[in-house]
């Protein structure tokens, strides 16, 4: 008769799992893309740029986070961006330039940098892989960064499936 296969990993009473989806912020995220405000997609004409800013209905972005973007080869002055966030700000929760990953890398470094990492200290922990909404690489990156030096170990993954990413020696 063959032994039963136990997963000691799964069964183990003092791993914690830290998912970085239940700190996912809600709320509509939109990519704001400038190209067709520029002179055939490639100059930016500051009369006509701020004529666009001034005629846009910025409540839409109500309530909504939004990265704002470039999409062709333009070079895009700085103020550019800054008139667009002052334009967009009374409205939106957020405002980055960049992509909608940026977007994401940035919200979650707000939120894992205000966390209490206290109750994690001398821990077995295991960062939760598997995300139904879109938790950016980046995010991965800060957490661990923040609880590598408190942990006793971590691991990535699932409890019956996790890889071995630190252990204090």
């Amino acid at each position: 008769m063959a032994e039963e296969i136990v997963n000691r990993v799964a069964n183990n009473k003092n791993l914690i799992t830290f998912d970085l989806e239940d700190y996912y912020p809600e709320g509509n995220r939109i990519l704001f893309d400038i190209k067709d405000w520029l002179f055939e997609g490639l100059l930016l004409r500051e009369k006509e740029f701020r004529k666009h800013i001034v005629e846009h209905d910025w409540s839409q972005y109500q309530d909504t986070y939004v990265a704002l973007s470039c999409s062709t080869d333009a070079i895009i002055p700085g103020w550019a961006y800054l008139l667009l966030t002052s334009a967009v700000l009374p409205f939106a929760k957020k405002v980055v330039v960049g992509s909608l990953e940026n977007l994401e890398t940035i919200l979650y470094n707000e939120i894992i940098n205000t966390l209490d990492f206290s109750e994690y200290q001398d821990k077995l922990l295991i960062i939760k892989g598997c995300a139904n909404k879109p938790v950016p690489q980046g995010a991965y990156i800060s957490l661990i960064q923040k609880l590598q030096p408190i942990a006793k170990s971590i691991m990535y993954g699932e409890a019956c499936s996790s890889v071995p990413l630190y252990k204090r020696k």
